[in-house]
């Protein structure tokens, strides 16, 4: 904490000290001045600040003669019985603490009782981005966003030094010809307190994020970073154990894929799936973390997954008939539910249709453009009609390179085969949208044969550029007439 959070608070309680308490928001004394008000709010998240030491500062005179508020859940304070005068107000938050900022101060007028507005704020992002990377060196990737945060235990919550932070992301370079796919990659280690920052970041995309101590880690988090270019995350760190879970179901072919690592631990974590437009809950949801334990949520859509490795996991959320969900999950102790809204897939769909028919135009064109060149594999609707293809699967199956397996009693993942031999799943879109985690069983849900205009199956090396994500073996693209 920097010097002037330190004057406030040594204020705060020279204060204390000399029996006089703090003002809450909304006390009522004895109306002898006036009474500064006003909202705190966080300009990275565009949302009230609870939970602000606000501060009053007389301009000229002693520090013990501060006056002390905390913002209430709407991010709203008020100091009463104010003197006339000169003062200086400003706040404390955990927030500034953990990005190594002064508080914002500002100058105030008090004359006679007249209530006094003043609305604090934390910095804007761009101050944020030049207070944070402007005096350090960083390589000139063509981007100016920047990701912080802090890195704890998952077991207390007590910062982390010296963990490991990585951040990756895909960049395109455009040349006569092609186009030539680089993946970036920023490191960096936390400080004492457990602080980070990865400058340089691409603005308005989409990058990977994970944190690594030692044996433990988080899981590789996908994560979205605004136009506005300032991201803070917090990660949790926390042990894990690998085991071995091998399929003992019956296969539809002999080519049975190798046990299953699933990471395992002593956590726990609870929540509810219900539905985005009704607000009911999805009994028998599949609930699972990404290479951890899964479950199926109860009549009221509640669910617990036990034995859960802990630290900051990617929560999995599916349905019959929803869109899946994804979302960055923090295991630790006395983690409160997860709520998850799952939006149908009319509401999801329709939306992508609103885009007008000149997008669908332009799909139908690249689908065209690729299978003329016979770069992959694909599927038009006059060969779903001569199969006779009632679901969507029965047509992929029919492929040489692909299968529906098994899996377990959740799923059945559809396969591709690798470039190096063996299956693995590939990432599949519908109509442009990449759908997170489907299975066949989705797929088949989602859409019917007789709705579909073309198949692609690409991969690698081979995935069009657009659908190349981080790690992924290959893409089926669908597209709907």
């Amino acid at each position: 904490m920097r010097l002037r959070s330190c004057i406030l608070l040594i204020a705060s309680c020279a204060l204390a000290a000399r029996g006089v308490s703090s003002q809450e928001p909304g006390a009522t004394p004895t109306a002898r001045g006036a009474t500064v008000h006003g909202v705190v709010r966080d300009s990275v998240a565009h949302a009230p600040l609870a939970g602000a030491w606000v501060q009053l500062v007389p301009a000229q005179g002693a520090a013990a003669s501060a006056r002390t508020v905390m913002s209430d859940a709407e991010g709203q304070y008020a100091i009463a019985d104010v003197p006339a005068g000169r003062y200086t107000i400003g706040f404390i938050h955990p927030v500034l603490d953990s990005l190594g900022v002064e508080p914002m101060l500002r100058p105030v007028r008090v004359r006679g009782t007249r209530p006094v507005r003043a609305d604090l704020a934390s910095p804007s992002p761009a101050r944020l981005r030049a207070a944070i990377c402007a005096p350090r060196p960083f390589p000139d990737t063509g981007a100016g966003a920047v990701v912080v945060g802090v890195v704890r235990d998952a077991s207390d919550g007590s910062p982390v030094a010296g963990a490991r932070v990585v951040g990756e992301w895909l960049e395109l370079t455009f040349r006569k010809g092609g186009v030539d796919p680089l993946q970036i990659r920023l490191e960096t280690t936390t400080l004492a307190n457990g602080w980070f920052f990865l400058c340089s970041v691409p603005m308005g995309g989409v990058m990977s994020l994970s944190a690594v101590r030692g044996a433990d880690s988080t899981d590789v988090l996908e994560v979205q970073v605004p136009k506005a270019g300032f991201v803070r995350r917090e990660l949790y760190v926390g042990g894990s154990l690998a085991v071995a879970v091998r399929d003992t179901g019956l296969r539809i072919d002999s080519l049975a894929p190798p046990p299953r690592i699933m990471r395992v631990g002593k956590g726990r974590l609870t929540g509810t799936v219900v539905s985005a437009i009704s607000g009911l809950p999805l009994a028998g949801a599949h609930v699972r973390l990404t290479d951890g334990p899964q479950t199926r949520a109860n009549d009221r859509g509640e669910w617990t997954l036990a034995n859960a490795a802990g630290g900051t996991r990617t929560l999995e959320v599916r349905a019959v008939g929803y869109y899946p969900a994804q979302r960055a999950v923090h295991v630790i102790t006395s983690a409160p539910p997860v709520v998850v809204a799952l939006s149908n897939f009319a509401a999801v769909l329709d939306t992508v249709r609103i885009l007008a028919a000149r997008m669908a135009d332009r799909s139908r064109g690249e689908f065209e453009k690729r299978r003329q060149q016979k770069i992959g594999r694909f599927i038009t609707a006059d060969d779903l009609a001569k199969r006779n293809v009632t679901f969507l699967t029965d047509g992929l199956r029919q492929l040489s390179g692909v299968r529906l397996d098994v899996g377990d009693s959740f799923r059945r993942p559809i396969l591709v085969r690798a470039m190096f031999g063996g299956w693995c799943q590939p990432d599949i879109y519908l109509d442009g949208l990449r759908m997170l985690y489907f299975s066949a069983d989705d797929l088949d849900q989602a859409v019917t044969a007789s709705k579909v205009m073309g198949i692609e199956i690409h991969t690698e090396p081979n995935v069009p550029w657009q659908y190349q994500l981080w790690g992924n073996c290959g893409v089926i693209l669908v597209w709907t007439k």
